[in-house]
């Protein structure tokens, strides 16, 4: 895995995961990389500063937070971010479940309609559809377990 800071074409500013630098490069080729903020597909990689651990005495010595300030902002915008992002997707896409590798592949191959699906995939099944050049992306969360 590996993680970038990215920028979308409007300024903002998210970072996000990725299997790998290939898998990044034929996301973004792909359209499939877009703003955590206001969803716009024109991104790309920002300038990262890179993590060193140098060991337990270094971490003794960060900076405190200083009296007053909520540690915890941060994961809270996190989570709101998340929430918005997870009700956008469900509302605006289709729930296969765990059809969603054989529906993913239907649907790249134009053998059934295309829309926005979501759903879930073994991890092997995932890598198959990226490297067949399907456009995937893993979500933040797991899905909702819809029955109909």
């Amino acid at each position: 895995m590996i993680q970038y800071a990215l920028k979308c074409s409007n300024g903002h500013g998210f970072d996000s995961w990725f299997q790998s630098a290939d898998a990044y490069e034929k996301l973004a080729k792909a359209g499939m990389v877009s703003c955590a903020e206001c969803g716009c597909t024109s991104v790309e990689k920002a300038i990262m500063t890179p993590r060193v651990r140098t060991g337990r005495k270094a971490a003794a010595q960060l900076p405190q937070s200083a009296p007053g300030s909520s540690a915890a902002a941060p994961q809270v915008e996190i989570e709101r971010v998340l929430k918005e992002l997870r009700a956008k997707i469900e509302a605006n896409s289709d729930y296969v479940g765990r059809d969603f590798t054989r529906e993913a592949r239907k649907i790249h191959l134009g053998e059934a309609p295309e829309r926005p699906i979501y759903g879930e995939a073994k991890l092997e099944d995932a890598k198959a559809l990226i490297d067949d050049g399907v456009p995937v992306v893993p979500l933040p969360f797991v899905p909702s377990r819809k029955t109909n």
